[in-house]
C-alpha cells in the first residue's frame, strides 16, 4: 500500500474512537456534542508526555486517555443532572471552553536544545516519536488497528453483558431503570468517563500520527460528525459507528474528484439513509435479525 491509502487508512482508524466514544454514551440515550474536547485534550496530554518529558508511547497513550476519562467523569458529575438538548448544549459549551483554553496554552520545555510544548494558536509541534524511533506508517497503522480492536472487543462483551442491558435501558426509560433500583446517575457517570477514554486513546494516537496538532481541529464539527458516525452506521452494535467512519472518510475520499460538491453529495446520502433507516444501517431490529440467521446456520451445521 503507498502512503496515501495508509493514511486514509489510518484516519479512519483514529476517529473510529470517537465515533465509538460518541455511541457509548448514545447507547444511554445522551447526545453528546462535546466528544471532540477529550479527543484534544488527551492529544495534547499524550504529546506533552512523550515530546516534553520523554515517556514512552504506552505511558503517553495511558497518560491522555486516564486524563480525558477523569475529566469526562468530572464534567459528566456537573452535567448529568441536565437532560436532553440541556445536556447536549452543556457539552457544546465544555468543548468549545477547552478549545479556547487549548488557544491560550503556552508551556514549553527545552529538549535537545529545542523549545516544545503547546503554543497557543500556533498549536504543538515536535510531537516526533514516530520519527525519533524510525517508526513506519505501515506499523503505526498497526498499532492504531490493535488497539481499535481491542477497543471494538470490550464493548461487544459489555453488549452481552448486564452492564450493556443496563446502559440500553437508561437509553429506552429512565424509570423503569431507577424502578428497578439502579442509581441511573452512577451508570451514566461511568458511561461517561468510558466514552472520554475511548476519545482519548484516539486523540493520543492521532497526536503522534501526524506529530503537530492544533486547537481549531478539535471545533464543533468534529463532535458532530462523530454522533453522525454511529447515526449512519446504526446503534444496534459498536460495528455500526465504524460502518459510519468507513462511509464518510472513505466516501468522501473516493468522490474528491468532485471538490467543492463533496458535502453536498455526502449530505444527500446521510439524509436518504435516515429517511429509510432512522437508526442506521446496523439498527437493533436488524442486528437480532442477522444474529438468529448465523444462530440459524450454526445449527444447521451442527
Amino acid at each position: 500500500m503507498d502512503d496515501y491509502v495508509i493514511t486514509v487508512l489510518s484516519n479512519i482508524g483514529m476517529i473510529s474512537f470517537i465515533a465509538l466514544s460518541a455511541y457509548l454514551l448514545l447507547l444511554t440515550g445522551e447526545i453528546s456534542f462535546g466528544q471532540q474536547a477529550y479527543f484534544g485534550l488527551s492529544a495534547y496530554a499524550a504529546g506533552a508526555a512523550t515530546a516534553m518529558f520523554q515517556m514512552p508511547i504506552w505511558a503517553g497513550i495511558l497518560v491522555g486517555a486516564c486524563a480525558a476519562g477523569i475529566i469526562a467523569m468530572v464534567v459528566g458529575a456537573l452535567t448529568l443532572q441536565l437532560s436532553g438538548l440541556y445536556f447536549s448544549v452543556a457539552t457544546l459549551a465544555f468543548a468549545e471552553m477547552a478549545r479556547l483554553i487549548l488557544l491560550i496554552v503556552e508551556i514549553q520545555v527545552e529538549v535537545d536544545g529545542e523549545m516544545v510544548g503547546p503554543e497557543g494558536a500556533n498549536g504543538f509541534h515536535g510531537i516526533r516519536w514516530m520519527f525519533e524511533r524510525d517508526i513506519s506508517l505501515t506499523e503505526f497503522m498497526l498499532l492504531i488497528y490493535g488497539l481499535l480492536a481491542l477497543t471494538l472487543i470490550s464493548l461487544l462483551l459489555v453488549e452481552r453483558s448486564r452492564l450493556g442491558s443496563v446502559l440500553r435501558m437508561l437509553g429506552s426509560d429512565d424509570l423503569l431503570a431507577e424502578m428497578q433500583g439502579l442509581n441511573t446517575v452512577r451508570y451514566r457517570i461511568l458511561a461517561v468517563g468510558a466514552a472520554g477514554v475511548i476519545a482519548g486513546v484516539g486523540g493520543a494516537l492521532y497526536a503522534h500520527f501526524t506529530t503537530y496538532v492544533e486547537p481549531q481541529f478539535f471545533n464543533v464539527m468534529l463532535g458532530v460528525h462523530a454522533l453522525a458516525y454511529g447515526l449512519i452506521g446504526g446503534l444496534g452494535t459498536a460495528f455500526g459507528p465504524l460502518i459510519g467512519v468507513a462511509i464518510d472518510v472513505g466516501f468522501l475520499e473516493a468522490i474528491r474528484f468532485i471538490q467543492g460538491y463533496r458535502m453536498i453529495v455526502f449530505g444527500g446520502l446521510v439524509a436518504i439513509l435516515l429517511i429509510f433507516m432512522p437508526r442506521g444501517i446496523l439498527d437493533e431490529e436488524r442486528v437480532h435479525r442477522l444474529k438468529a440467521v448465523f444462530s440459524r446456520r450454526n445449527h444447521a451445521r451442527a
